[in-house]
């Protein structure tokens, strides 16, 4: 009886559509509108691509294709004459916000791409390496073909995004480019991720801004049950029903979903962790929900419990149940798990006064989780400041030998912050600093230093703050001085700034050439090949990977000479300018 009402619905419409196909069959053919002279499209098409020929080689000069071979640039405008249902552009960001194109992918090799995308994943990137390499594959432009499938590409896309992990990003990306079905791995990240939290809402949102049919199983599954949620039950039942009629089959979700629905009051108290939702269902369809994670259990459904407030509490464990206090400090290391309870239950370890005094020496032959409880005591007793660093040293090294390493990450910090860093000895300073809280960025102040050609007010022309006739006028000014002072020798850093101006069409004499050679094999080769190819995305990813971990502040002069030597070559200017004014001026 349930379904008494959707099926009603139904018949109606197969009913009128039976009707319509009728009549549809009762008319006449339709007239072919496209049954026209041949002859007559091909005279015109021909006369057309005769006129556009010329136009096309007096534009060749300002095209930004006029650096490669003639025949690279026509088979590139070909290209774009091509139906575009043979495209797909899938970014989130404008080619002409970032001094690129949708053909900025199109000369590019993927096995190059690939070698260089399977790089990047397993580096830690820095904040400026991760805007560049966001920059690089969010850009709408055309994919590449080359030795690379559009699934391949879309996938390194998808990769990094959930190792980048910015869910405002990931989300952007999904609903803009309505991929949320396609790009299925993306989309489950989404929603566990909100729901791992107890975020249930975002995680319904989600599904309620996608328009498309869901194909995918999973994803099939979690909208059921946000519309469920939603209170949405007749259009809950209806998209279950017609899941069911493709041949879908989960005896656990089906049991689950039942019992929400309301159809059935009996129920296995089974739980899966076969995924989050499946966790999450077992959660709502028991009133006594208990569950006791294990060192396996998956670090989502261990943020799950902790989100949702199902882990048991440090009070309830003794501290004779090692096993219970191994899976503890490693939920804290995942940060799933409050820090400031694991030490709370190592204070409840009993030692006697001989162990205390004796802890550097003692905790040797314990175990690990009683040595760590005994070297934190003795820590909070020391008042010695050295002392007190070499313990702080043994116990973060103790939880680094197990790779728990983050379990010992907040208390650290706050025993660090006590410390005068200039009463520190040198054998412990490394430590210290390692592990010392670091400071928020903060946006310094730029000093100006008109002595210096590239920490002077030149450097403003990146900012837009100076004419093109000012600049010139001012340059060549200041060489002039350059050239009277023998004691002033161009740096790296006056060069890239000098470079970079006269790439941007800005005049300087050619009597000051001789005051610095250029050497353009300074560039890596691999790149250079990029660059000769107009290969702007790929040699965005290879910037990237230069960059790496390291803030563009800490890059030596040599690596940032390159760097920007090749976005001039490609008249990538805006991304030249941010990085100029990060790594040019001193700042206080």
């Amino acid at each position: 009886m349930r379904i008494l009402k959707l099926l009603n619905n139904k018949y109606f419409s197969i009913i009128f559509f039976l009707i319509f196909s009728s009549a549809a069959m009762a008319d006449e053919k339709p007239v072919d509108i496209w049954n026209i002279d041949k002859k007559k499209i091909e005279e015109i098409s021909s006369n057309d691509n005769n006129s556009k020929k010329d136009k096309n080689e007096k534009k060749l000069d300002n095209n930004i294709y006029s650096t490669q071979p003639i025949k690279q640039l026509k088979e590139i405008q070909f290209d774009e004459n091509l139906n575009t249902k043979d495209f797909k552009i899938i970014g989130l960001f404008d080619p002409e916000d970032y001094d690129l194109d949708i053909h900025m992918w199109s000369n590019s090799d993927g096995d190059q791409l690939k070698n260089i995308f399977s790089k990047l994943l397993k580096l830690n990137l820095s904040n400026d390496a991760s805007e560049i390499l966001n920059i690089s594959i969010l850009t709408n432009s055309y994919m590449p073909k080359k030795n690379i499938s559009e699934q391949e590409f879309l996938k390194f896309k998808s990769d990094w995004l959930i190792k980048n992990g910015d869910l405002d990003l990931i989300e952007e990306y999904i609903i803009k480019n309505e991929i949320f079905n396609t790009s299925s791995k993306l989309s489950r990240y989404l929603v566990d991720y909100y729901l791992s939290n107890a975020e249930i809402n975002k995680s319904c949102e989600i599904f309620s801004k996608n328009s498309k049919p869901i194909n995918d199983d999973y994803l099939a599954k979690f909208n059921i049950y946000c519309l469920l949620w939603s209170n949405k039950k007749d259009e809950a039942q209806l998209v279950y029903d017609l899941k069911k009629e493709t041949g879908f089959n989960d005896k656990y979700f089906d049991e689950k979903i039942n019992y929400l629905f309301g159809y059935t009051s009996k129920i296995k108290q089974d739980v899966s962790e076969k995924s989050i939702l499946d966790f999450h269902l077992a959660h709502q369809t028991d009133p006594e929900f208990k569950f006791e994670p294990k060192d396996k259990t998956k670090k989502i459904i261990w943020k799950y419990l902790s989100s949702s407030n199902l882990l048991t509490s440090f009070k309830d464990i003794e501290t004779s149940e090692l096993d219970k206090i191994s899976t503890i400090e490693k939920a804290v290391h995942n940060k799933n798990y409050p820090e400031k309870d694991l030490y709370e239950l190592y204070k409840r370890f009993q030692f006697n006064i001989n162990q205390l005094l004796n802890a550097k020496i003692i905790y040797k032959s314990l175990s690990s989780i009683e040595a760590r409880a005994l070297i934190y005591q003795k820590i909070l007793l020391e008042s010695q400041m050295i002392e007190k660093l070499e313990l702080l040293k043994i116990l973060k090294n103790s939880f680094a030998n197990e790779n728990k390493e983050n379990a010992f990450d907040i208390e650290l910090k706050k025993f660090l912050k006590d410390i005068d860093i200039d009463d520190i000895p040198s054998n412990l300073t490394s430590f210290y600093l390692e592990n010392m809280v670091k400071d928020k960025k903060i946006n310094k102040k730029i000093k100006f230093n008109n002595e210096i050609i590239h920490q002077s007010k030149l450097i403003n022309y990146f900012n837009g703050d100076f004419s093109k006739n000012k600049i010139e006028k001012d340059i060549n000014n200041f060489l002039k001085k350059v050239k009277k002072n023998k004691k002033y020798s161009l740096s790296k850093k006056d060069i890239i700034l000098i470079e970079s101006l006269k790439s941007d069409g800005i005049k300087i004499d050619k009597k000051y050439d001789n005051l610095y050679m250029i050497n353009s094999s300074e560039i890596p080769t691999d790149l250079q090949v990029i660059i000769n190819n107009n290969e702007k995305g790929a040699a965005l990813l290879r910037i990237a990977e230069v960059i790496g971990q390291d803030d563009l502040e800490r890059i030596d002069e040599d690596t940032i000479y390159f760097i920007i030597a090749t976005l001039n070559e490609l008249n990538i200017d805006i991304i030249r300018n941010k990085i100029l004014l990060k790594v040019l001026p001193l700042k206080v």
